[in-house]
């Protein structure tokens, strides 16, 4: 804990009114929230690449942001890093009854619906009036396709889902339909909404196969940048400029690089 009081010091002695640092006195939650997410990005990138020296060092940034946070937070007199800390060990407590409950809540063990339970029992604990919605409390900043997929699950523990999968893959048809009378229409407003319609119902289907969609997307983008990669070392070492292609040709060196990726993996 001594590390966690320097840390400590150290953020109070940035923000000090006469001799702390110009930039982050300047900084305010809004302006310091682009690079707590920044840092939690690094954090899974770190993760991903199985780099566990870089971890360490992402960790210590994302640690060095609630810092930040509860600073400014303690300067106004709402909480302080005492109050995040004792916040979350206090719902760490309350959402494990089965390892820090009674003998009853442990032999019970672990089950999706009681963490389910117990968050929707923290929501409307804490909600300001009695019109609390299923949606409440899931974070606009989240990445849209992570987000979409959390709005999905709360409204289907409402019961407003499909029963299966059938019936999502007819809504993707059916929103295809609609993106492409959008796009006969000439109205870039109508197809950029019905463009997200369809990637809505997408993740929706993505959750009704047990897929995680951001992470499918992620992988994509993965598999996507090997194979081009390949593809643009093929075409250099033949000397060849993918600009002077014709489509025809740019899908042969890209089924080409398709195959020798496949064969690697």
């Amino acid at each position: 804990m001594k590390n966690i009081e320097k840390l400590l010091e150290i953020m109070a002695t940035l923000r000090h009114p006469v001799n702390g640092c110009p930039w982050d006195l300047q900084q305010d939650f809004a302006s310091i929230a682009p690079y707590t997410v920044e840092e939690a990005y690094e954090v899974a990138d770190a993760i991903a690449r199985d780099d566990l020296s870089a971890l360490k060092d992402e960790l210590g940034d994302l640690l060095f942001q609630v810092v930040f946070h509860a600073r400014m937070a303690e300067e106004r007199a709402a909480f302080d890093f005492e109050g995040v800390a004792a916040a979350i060990v206090d719902k760490m407590w309350r959402r494990h009854p089965h390892v820090f409950g009674d003998e009853q809540q442990r032999r019970a063990g672990m089950d999706e619906a009681s963490w389910e339970r117990i968050k929707d029992g923290e929501r409307q604990a804490g909600a300001a009036d009695t019109s609390v919605s299923a949606l409440d409390g899931v974070a606009r900043a989240l990445p849209a396709l992570k987000r979409a997929e959390k709005l999905g699950k709360r409204a289907a523990r409402c019961g407003f889902d499909w029963p299966d999968s059938s019936g999502v893959r007819a809504k993707v048809d059916e929103e295809m339909a609609e993106l492409q009378q959008a796009e006969t229409d000439g109205s870039a407003a109508r197809v950029s909404e019905e463009f997200g319609d369809l990637l809505f119902t997408l993740v929706n289907l993505a959750r009704h196969l047990g897929v995680d969609a951001e992470q499918s997307l992620q992988s994509a983008n993965r598999k996507f940048e090997r194979r081009f990669q390949h593809m643009e070392k093929q075409l250099a070492a033949s000397g060849t400029q993918m600009a002077e292609l014709d489509p025809l040709s740019l899908e042969a060196h890209w089924q080409r690089a398709k195959e020798d990726i496949d064969q690697l993996a």
